[in-house]
């Protein structure tokens, strides 16, 4: 089974649905009115505590907290970097991320605790 995903702000609840009805387990932080608004730290935390790995566009922040987590000898559930080189937001970025991230759950191993990885075209 593929690990459990949580979409940071940058991506729209559209997202979730689709890879939900594909049969995976994936929410948003926007669906989500106590989430929507948190500072990052709370949002990884929240992740690490429901074992949701986070997807997000976020690296300047993201990154630095996944140091500090490591740095105290914490591990996240996974971090999933989205880049804007890679994934442009343009007229299809939505269907771009939500292929992408459909391949990458097919994969159950591809996301472990604790790992940091880019999130690929297929």
């Amino acid at each position: 089974m593929s690990r459990p995903l949580l979409l940071d702000e940058m991506s729209s609840d559209s997202i979730a649905r689709q890879l939900r009805e594909s049969g995976h387990d994936v929410i948003s932080v926007v669906a989500d009115a106590a989430l929507a608004g948190l500072p990052d730290e709370q949002i990884l935390a929240y992740a690490t505590a429901e074992r949701r790995a986070l997807v997000t566009a976020n690296i300047k922040d993201f990154v630095p907290l996944d140091g500090r987590y490591r740095a105290a000898g914490q591990h996240h559930a996974g971090l999933v970097l989205v880049s804007t080189k890679t994934f442009p937001q343009n007229r299809d970025f939505t269907a771009a991320i939500t292929t992408a991230l459909a391949a990458l759950l097919r994969d159950a191993a591809s996301v472990q605790p604790g790992q940091v990885q880019f999130l690929s075209r297929g």
